[in-house]
């Protein structure tokens, strides 16, 4: 049988990592984004030595948000194929005084961050159930951390490690691993739409291809024995704040 995962926020940065290890592994990855003519995800395509990996990679336009498009798609998936794995690495993150908040925001963030894993969760667990599959959910080490200028996000965050570690001893009996990943400040686009960034010294930030190996090390480990919680950190604690020249774009999923 063919082994089959679906990736969200698979379009960039850690999600991108992650489907490129998988199609590695021989997995025909279902990958969800919001926009896949990236300069990086098209030359991987097309380079000589990683374009046959690169056809197990199955790009899917679509909104986090439309969570009505998502639950089709993915019924159209299991039509197919039965999901043994799923990797939730879409996420949004606003930051700032909580009373400046657009309210669309706040909402944007639980709808991607919270509502949209909790609902693909609920469409493939039978499908995880019959082969003794996975699901691992990126979260963060804010999901940990009193978040000031980043309350909602937190808060989303540690809402999403919460229904994590409550579902794995939900369905362990049934052979199910559940996983939550933990990141800090990573190499990536998130932070787009807020005022600080990665410092630019290497031990100050984790590259996303780092939290791929954490989900390889995951997979790779016998059945039985299960790493249920992974924390990655920099050596070093420390951001930059943004000057007016380098803020940019808006978000990332």
């Amino acid at each position: 049988m063919e082994k089959a995962a679906i990736v969200t926020g698979a379009s960039s940065g850690i999600g991108f990592e992650i489907s490129k290890m998988l199609c590695g592994e021989e997995y025909e990855v279902f990958g969800f984004g919001r926009d896949f003519e990236r300069e990086e995800l098209m030359q991987w395509q097309e380079a000589e030595e990683t374009r046959a990996i690169a056809k197990r990679f199955h790009p899917i336009v679509c909104e986090m948000t439309d969570t009505e498009k998502l639950c089709v798609s993915v019924r159209r998936i299991r039509r197919e194929y039965s999901p043994g794995l799923f990797v939730s690495c879409a996420g949004v993150g606003y930051y700032g005084l909580h009373e400046e908040l657009d309210s669309r925001k706040i909402r944007e963030m639980v709808r991607v961050n919270l509502e949209a894993p909790m609902i693909l969760a609920n469409l493939l667990l039978r499908d995880l159930k019959k082969q003794k599959g996975c699901m691992i959910f990126i979260s963060s080490v804010t999901a940990g951390e009193s978040n000031p200028h980043g309350c909602a996000y937190g808060a989303t965050k540690a809402g999403l490690s919460s229904f994590s570690r409550s579902l794995f001893d939900e369905v362990r009996k049934y052979g199910v691993r559940v996983v939550t990943i933990s990141p800090d400040m990573t190499k990536t686009r998130l932070y787009r739409n807020a005022d600080f960034m990665q410092d630019d010294a290497p031990e100050a930030y984790l590259e996303p291809g780092e939290v791929a190996d954490a989900v390889a090390f995951v997979l790779s480990r016998r059945e039985g024995m299960l790493v249920s919680d992974i924390t990655l950190k920099p050596q070093l604690r420390r951001i930059k704040r943004k000057t007016p020249h380098n803020l940019f774009g808006k978000k990332e999923q």
